[in-house]
């Protein structure tokens, strides 16, 4: 961390050149007009404050922030995802085993008297802790080095214990278990809870929902938190001792709202949904709430029909509310590219569901472009036939 970057006319400098868009490469190549910070330091600055700009609107609004490596930016929480788990916690103290730029604790300090930050990388711990001084963090003590080796060390009891493990290098692309993470969370399950009886787990949502119960314990609650659409995190609740249903929420947020859908995991087990042929309106649940699992429970929970079991989309002759997109059905028909040449549809959104061939293909096939006010999706229905539905937003 360069203390020089902190200057006013440094700091100038930075809110000016990130104020627009920039070419990042011919700023390097320009040199720094400052003899003690390098062309490459401004440029990670400027680059931060552009992320943070949708990602991170306190800390781009606030003076003095200091932005860390761009994967570093990347890997971090939003702020959005960061106020949603602080309704997660309450109490008198947090510890955060993982702590990184430590978003994720600037939300818990607003509920949580005294929050530790507790980060491996010295840099990082170092930028957190200025930042955590500049957004007016004051409940918010830091620590460098191996948290868990703090934890075993010290006694303190915490009302909750959080912590975001990371995938090691040497597994990308296997399949992903919390086993395969730093630090191991199920290897060090009883020390966790040796120290609260709450603990808050951020996974990538890669990770199986199935997966992750057999590999922790006590697990109360697991919420899917999408942004826009797409799902940026699973939260995981656990809960000393407890060995009740386990609760899922959905939530995707958009513009400061939030679609919630709850359920338990017995509930989808035995909901019994019905299923029918595409009917007047055609509904394809959000991002979050496919990744929950909840297949059956919003059928029955909403009265639609299921086109298949394993289509995920649903039907019903009245329109209604939903948590995902909602479209009326224009015509529907067996796939076959004749019947789709009669239509004269030249360019559509295109969705595929259950259906052996990629959406590439398709327009391939079909000469279709990309957008416009129509919509094609492509599934299987309930008899196993391959079908195509033409529909408008509703």
């Amino acid at each position: 961390m360069n203390a020089a970057i902190l200057r006013r006319e440094v700091q100038d400098f930075i809110h000016e050149k990130s104020s627009k868009p920039i070419d990042i490469s011919k700023l390097i190549l320009s040199g720094s007009p400052f003899s003690d910070i390098s062309s490459q330091e401004l440029a990670q600055q400027i680059k931060g404050r552009l992320k943070a700009k949708d990602k991170l609107s306190l800390w781009y609004h606030t003076k003095g922030i200091y932005y860390p490596p761009s994967i570093n930016m990347e890997q971090t929480s939003s702020e959005l995802t960061g106020l949603y788990k602080s309704k997660l916690v309450s109490g008198e103290r947090l510890i955060d085993l993982t702590g990184g730029l430590g978003i994720d604790d600037y939300y818990f300090s607003k509920v949580i008297n005294k929050v530790t930050h507790c980060e491996l990388n010295e840099s990082l711990s170092l930028i957190a802790t200025h930042n955590f001084s500049a957004l007016g963090a004051s409940n918010i003590v830091t620590h460098t080095g191996d948290a868990i080796s703090y934890l075993q060390n010290q006694e303190y009891q915490y009302d909750w214990i959080y912590i975001d493990p990371s995938r090691r290098n040497d597994i990308k692309g296997k399949v992903f278990f919390l086993e395969d993470c730093l630090p191991d969370v199920p290897k060090h399950i009883d020390l966790l809870f040796s120290r609260s009886t709450n603990v808050l787990i951020k996974t990538s949502p890669l990770l199986d929902i199935q997966t992750g119960i057999k590999s922790l314990q006590f697990v109360k609650e697991i919420h899917c938190v999408a942004v826009k659409n797409e799902v940026k995190e699973l939260i995981w609740v656990l809960s000393k001792d407890y060995i009740g249903k386990v609760h899922i929420t959905s939530c995707n947020i958009t513009n400061d709202q939030q679609k919630l859908f709850s359920f338990s995991i017995e509930e989808e087990v035995t909901a019994s949904c019905s299923f029918s042929s595409p009917k007047k309106y055609l509904y394809e649940p959000n991002a979050a709430i496919l990744k929950s699992g909840a297949f059956k429970c919003v059928a029955t929970r909403y009265g639609l029909d299921k086109l298949h079991p394993h289509s995920h989309l649903y039907t019903s002759d009245m329109l209604i509310d939903f948590p995902g997109r909602r479209f009326e059905i224009i015509s529907h028909a067996p796939y076959h590219k004749k019947n789709l040449k009669a239509n004269a549809i030249t360019k559509a959104n295109i969705t595929v569901r259950n259906f052996n061939e990629t959406v590439a293909n398709l327009r391939k096939k079909l000469k279709i472009k990309d957008g416009g006010t129509d919509y094609l999706f492509f599934t299987t229905d309930a008899t196993g036939a391959k079908i195509s539905i033409h529909c408008k937003k509703a």
